[in-house]
């Protein structure tokens, strides 16, 4: 897409979701390029050169956890904004943070949400900052999720404290 703002490596096994993103993307200017599974970005990130990659996390042959960790483990890929999309569980987002994923975005979700984190995390990138999970990485958690962690922390502290 010719005068896009940023490029978008969409990973999910669903054909319908990565429509859905694309779509919502590319009305945000964003030049999107997609991968039904981790494997297949792993075999296309370093063409394609995407400014963000959003990983579904349950999908065939490789999933976005350990996708987000071989992106993390190879120096090209290292500082590389993560978004999960998925339907994340508390122990899925732990993994996540673990392996250095920068935000997460439950589905189902509103697209205006996924464009202003992909949004965020690209500003982010810009600036030099510290999307990549190096040192750090817990708060770009906060950060990339926005208010919707802030509830999720606040209900999960409450039910931890039980």
């Amino acid at each position: 897409m010719p005068g896009a703002s940023g490029r978008v490596l969409v990973v999910d096994d669903n054909k319908v979701i990565r429509q859905l993103i694309r779509v919502n993307l590319e009305l945000e200017g964003l030049e999107v390029v997609t991968a039904a599974d981790g494997a297949e970005c792993l075999d296309v990130v370093h063409q394609v050169r995407p400014d963000v990659v959003t990983l579904d996390v349950v999908m065939p042959r490789l999933d976005g956890l350990r996708t987000a960790a071989r992106l993390r483990a190879d120096p090209r890929t290292r500082n590389l904004p993560l978004a999960i999309v998925s339907a994340c569980t508390q122990h899925e987002v732990e993994s996540g943070l673990d392996v250095g994923v920068d935000a997460f975005l439950a589905k189902p979700f509103e697209p205006a949400e996924l464009v202003r984190i992909v949004r965020q995390l690209m500003e982010r990138r810009g600036r030099g900052g510290n999307a990549g999970g190096g040192e750090g990485g817990s708060p770009s958690f906060e950060s990339a999720f926005g208010a919707a962690t802030e509830v999720e922390e606040t209900e999960r502290a409450g039910r931890a404290s039980h």
